[in-house]
């Protein structure tokens, strides 16, 4: 029988993790190595007087690609994880104080927006949610779940009826200029508009398309019992339980190709890991820099794209007060494109930004005056590798988002003991040659879709995954990217003839 196929996975993140669950269970000896000691990428913790406080992504959407995932390696989901569905999506705050919920109840919403902003505005969001739902469904299955497509394998995969979907909204417009002719009241303009950060876009250069985002929260949100990190703890276990090896506190200083082929990976101690194949999950721009080695800068495109948004972020436990709040709560600025220009045009903070504040310990009762588990969050330029930052900068940031968090209503200790600020800069030293940037580049214009790698590269037995690859940022896109790096890396031929047979579940 052959020796099982030797797979080195760079990169601990959720892309790397479930490929390395995938390939394990189909008889690959799999090694993970990542510089963290902790598995789970930008999932992770932050620990504020005892407490431990999600500081990375906060919501759990498209529970689907999970379920999917845990049967193909003979589990189920409900049996791994503790879920727990979300009624409210958010809660939205505007500067002239007016809220909005939205539910997982497509209905509930609606009537919440006939009440808040009339019937008028209700007949164009039940409009605009039949017309996220088409498009989603249009794109779920040509693109989210397929290697990446160039146009024209795009637009094959279409076919003349998704054509027609993609060309309704206009393919040249902006999600902005999409929300501007769904809506009148400009409070909602604003709301959907806010699902290109999602992707780390600015809402005037993202294009209409993604609108899909609304119809994932809406297909359901749910709260993790134990945090986000339960979750990547879940993919580790069940990774190391099918025979993966997982080294945390590992550098990989270089990614070994000789004669065309990758063939190992040499660690910062000098300890040398011999590979048949290399799945790299970590920012694509890395490699483009030479950090893992010259040999395998040709593994991604050799310009450079724009960069996402980074942030600004403060993880506390202390006790609010003022407005009543949800799990997940924004809290808009009055001046959105100013936001943004700040952003992507000057390249510095904004100057009043939108405040994303994820309670973590609702939707449950809070007793009045105990602390709670907070993360807060502003949209940063992703320059963290520039020389300008200065914490005067960052102080001046703090004390404007804080004080207008406290003009609508939310009373957010500004000094908080023990509480944990984190800028680009920081994001950048955890993320090398990132700048900061967390989602990978900038979601601008529609062909920025086919300019994002592939898990496949040019360099034999290279592959990559996570959110900065196809496709694309978030916990279950980074996951979907690692389920195709896995498909394409098992279809390999070195995978086809070396890997043994195993019993898998279900079939026909």
């Amino acid at each position: 029988m052959a020796e099982p196929l030797r797979t080195v996975v760079v990169g601990a993140g959720v892309g790397g993790l479930v490929a390395a669950l995938r390939l394990a269970h189909r008889g690959h000896r799999v090694t993970v190595i990542d510089a963290a000691e902790q598995p789970g990428g930008k999932v992770h913790t932050q620990t504020v007087n005892g407490a431990r406080i999600d500081s990375g992504p906060t919501v759990f959407t498209m529970r689907w690609v999970f379920d999917e995932l845990l049967r193909t390696v003979g589990t189920r989901l409900e049996d791994q994880l503790r879920l727990s569905p979300l009624s409210v999506l958010a809660r939205h705050f505007w500067y002239d104080g007016s809220q909005l919920d939205l539910f997982a109840d497509a209905e509930r919403s609606e009537a919440a927006v006939a009440d808040w902003a009339g019937g008028d505005e209700a007949a164009r969001f039940r409009e605009f949610c039949a017309r996220a739902r088409t498009v989603h469904d249009t794109l779920e299955g040509p693109f989210m779940r397929a290697q990446r497509p160039g146009m024209v394998e795009l637009t094959a995969r279409l076919g003349p009826k998704g054509l027609a979907v993609l060309s309704s909204i206009g393919p040249m417009r902006t999600l902005w200029q999409q929300m501007v002719r769904q809506f009148r009241d400009p409070r909602l303009q604003q709301l959907f508009a806010r699902y290109a950060t999602y992707c780390g876009s600015s809402p005037w250069q993202a294009p209409a398309t993604l609108m899909l985002v609304a119809q994932v929260e809406m297909d359901g949100v749910w709260s993790v019992e134990g945090g986000m990190t339960a979750l990547s703890g879940m993919l580790a276990r069940l990774a190391t339980e099918q025979g993966a090896s997982l080294r945390m506190g590992c550098l990989a200083r270089r990614i070994d190709v000789r004669q065309e082929k990758v063939c190992g990976v040499e660690l910062s101690t000098g300890e040398y890991l011999p590979a048949d194949q290399v799945l790299f999950n970590g920012e694509a721009s890395a490699l483009r820099d030479g950090l893992l080695g010259p040999s395998v800068r040709t593994a991604v495109p050799g310009q450079a794209p724009a960069r996402s948004l980074s942030a600004l972020t403060w993880a506390m436990h202390a006790p609010l007060g003022g407005v009543a709040l949800e799990r997940h709560n924004v809290f808009f600025c009055p001046e959105y494109q100013q936001e943004f220009d700040d952003i992507f045009v000057h390249r510095r903070l904004p100057r009043l930004p939108t405040v994303y504040v994820c309670a973590q310990d609702r939707p449950g009762e809070v007793p009045e005056g105990a602390p709670e588990r907070v993360l807060a969050l502003v949209n940063a330029p992703a320059t963290g590798d520039a020389p300008h930052w200065r914490d005067e900068d960052l102080d001046t940031c703090q004390a404007t988002t804080f004080s207008y968090l406290h003009c609508l209503g939310l009373r957010l200790p500004f000094a908080s003991r023990g509480m944990r600020r984190n800028s680009p800069q920081d994001f950048h030293r955890r993320f090398p040659a990132s700048g900061g940037a967390l989602y990978g580049q900038a979601t601008h214009g529609w062909t920025s879709i086919f300019s994002r790698p592939g898990s496949q590269t040019p360099v034999q037995g290279l592959y990559l995954a996570g959110g900065s690859v196809h496709p694309g940022p978030g916990v279950p896109m980074a996951a979907l990217s690692g389920q195709l790096a896995a498909e394409a890396m098992l279809a390999s031929p070195a995978s086809t003839s070396r890997s043994r047979p195993v019993a898998t579940s279900g079939g026909t």
